[in-house]
């Protein structure tokens, strides 16, 4: 029979690894405070391993008059507390030590300079804590009692028959602390003060009020300090939680699960944006943050094919009529036929097209006057985007984050948001550089512009032979000189040919080469909009998907770790 093998959980150290990942992570995105105390898990967590791990810091807390400083006594077999009806008694904690070798370090970490040996032997490895009281009318004692709360490993709430439902124990440390059920004791002291029969009762109540707090597995045991009630039951539970030598390792374990808690609650919390305005709709409940699904991968990859949303055609649209890209686009058409003119035409006419200005070097488009063609201009002149132009780009911007950040808590979808605005102040140079350096390949001149313009010089200086022959032919005549054989074409004469035939063809050719312009312009203005919304889609992608897509990549990569932590 094949058996099953239950399947482990990660490790501590995978854990406390985890955290701090997901603080690093969170850093600047989660509200600080829940950061900083995330980050002191990992630190309180890395100097408790390095100390001993084979002693138990166990501490004994309650209220006034809880009797916890004679339980303290009780168990360390000794009058190592001093007891009296003056409150508050116990001004600042002090431990009672189980064979105490090697705890010194572990004690001044704890920052606890009152210590004692235990007489008796039953709890070795046991360090027994006597906090002040954590109602104490003095502040100093609340803080101490708070300060070693978050430090000890195991935890021993002393109440009494008549405080013990009082909701200052429990909302303040009873309840925030249902992660930590543990490492928890519940001591219900001085119950030789009740009749036998409301022993029982008390207990009971208590019991459903912890069960309330969350605490549904914390031991309750009912003893009395006086009588030895109960003690005997409280020694095995606290030998038995001793000699396990894991005490320190679940402390640290349901740390690191509630900090984990704490940030998850912090993520789903939407912040007020700088300008004072609600940074989205985030959730305000304690939703786990949710399972990654590489969203920040698919933003990437979003312009090379389909994704989900498309995010990019909105904005890319609205960059393109913000940079004047129609604009360009007839400047490209027009360009094409204003240089296939000057190329191509009649060259008896085309020197007028030159004192026309190119309409790509009039908006700086293309190459820079008097520069070999490749060369990049800096900036264009095109005209600047108008407060319409700039209100679409603004919404488009705004439509990315709010598109990209809709699954996502809170505080990560105002982290969203603030990414896609991050670089929106250099969006107008980048895209003017866009434009600038993608419609240089349409400046490119076709090569059958040189051989038309080959062409047309040909047949220029065919018309100009033609001239110069029926001129000499003319002189001649007028001085009465014979004239020469006049070879002829058919009917015409050969100068007559050349002269008309060159005029004539030339013309034809200019007309057909300006016909090939227009369409070649047409085209030339087709493949440059496609180029230019290529290229300031580009442009989207580095300056405002790009940063949203790192900042979900960065959360989906929070939302792995902060599992792990939570295991």
């Amino acid at each position: 029979m094949k058996l099953l093998r239950r399947k482990k959980g990660p490790s501590l150290d995978s854990r406390l690894t985890a955290l701090l990942e997901a603080v690093e992570l969170a850093d600047g995105r989660l509200p600080a405070e829940a950061v900083a105390a995330a980050r002191g898990v990992t630190e309180r967590a890395g100097v408790r391993r390095r100390l001993s791990v084979e002693h138990t810091v166990a501490a004994l807390a309650g209220a006034t008059g809880s009797g916890k400083s004679s339980l303290f006594n009780t168990l360390a077999g000794d009058e190592l507390s001093a007891v009296g009806v003056t409150r508050p008694t116990t001004a600042t904690a002090q431990a009672a030590l189980w064979d105490g070798e090697g705890a010194g370090p572990l004690l001044d970490w704890l920052e606890v300079p009152r210590r004692h040996s235990a007489s008796s032997a039953d709890l070795s490895g046991l360090v027994l804590l006597d906090l002040p009281d954590h109602d104490s009318i003095r502040l100093a004692h609340r803080l101490e009692v708070d300060r070693l709360v978050e430090l000890v490993d195991l935890l021993v709430w002393v109440l009494d028959p008549q405080k013990y439902a009082d909701a200052a124990v429990h909302e303040r440390y009873l309840r925030p602390l249902a992660g930590h059920q543990d490492v928890m004791v519940v001591v219900l002291n001085q119950i030789d003060r009740l009749p036998e029969a409301a022993v029982a009762r008390c207990l009971d109540d208590l019991r459903r009020l912890l069960d309330e707090d969350g605490l549904t597995g914390v031991p309750v045991v009912g003893v009395s300090a006086r009588t030895g009630a109960g003690l005997v039951e409280l020694r095995a539970l606290l030998a038995k939680r001793v000699s396990e030598r894991r005490s320190w390792s679940a402390r640290l374990a349901a740390d690191v699960v509630t900090a984990a808690d704490h940030l998850t609650l912090a993520s789903a919390t939407a912040p007020a944006q700088q300008d004072g305005s609600e940074a989205g709709t985030g959730s305000g409940g304690a939703e786990p943050v949710r399972v990654a699904d590489g969203r920040g991968a698919e933003l990437v990859r979003v312009a090379d094919g389909p994704g989900t949303g498309r995010l990019d055609r909105p904005l890319t649209a609205a960059l393109s009529k913000a940079a004047g890209v129609p604009l360009v686009v007839e400047a490209v058409r027009k360009g094409h036929r204003h240089r296939a003119v000057v190329a191509t035409g009649w060259p008896v006419t085309r020197w007028i097209r030159r004192f026309r200005p190119d309409p790509l070097r009039r908006l700086r488009v293309g190459l820079a006057a008097g520069s070999s063609e490749g060369e990049v201009v800096g900036h264009t002149s095109l005209p600047a985007a108008s407060v319409v132009q700039r209100a679409q780009v603004e919404t488009a911007i705004r439509d990315v984050g709010e598109g990209a950040a809709a699954d996502l808590p809170g505080a990560w979808g105002a982290a969203v948001r603030r990414a896609a605005r991050s670089r929106e102040a250099e969006l107008a140079d980048a895209v003017d550089r866009a434009v600038g350096r993608t419609s240089l390949r349409e400046t490119r001149r076709p090569r059958w512009w040189r051989a038309v313009n080959v062409l047309q010089w040909l047949l220029f200086a065919s018309m100009v032979a033609g001239g110069g022959w029926l001129g000499a032919l003319l002189a001649m005549d007028y001085l009465r000189l014979p004239q020469p054989p006049l070879p002829t074409a058919g009917e015409l004469p050969w100068p007559t040919v050349l002269l008309a035939g060159g005029a004539l063809a030339g013309v034809l050719v200019a007309l057909l080469s300006r016909l090939a312009a227009w369409l070649g312009g047409r085209r030339r203005a087709r493949r440059a909009a496609k180029a230019l919304h290529e290229a300031i889609g580009q442009v989207g992608q580095e300056y405002v998907l790009g940063p949203v897509a790192e900042e979900l990549t960065r959360y989906d990569r929070f939302a792995e770790v902060i599992e792990v932590a939570r295991a």
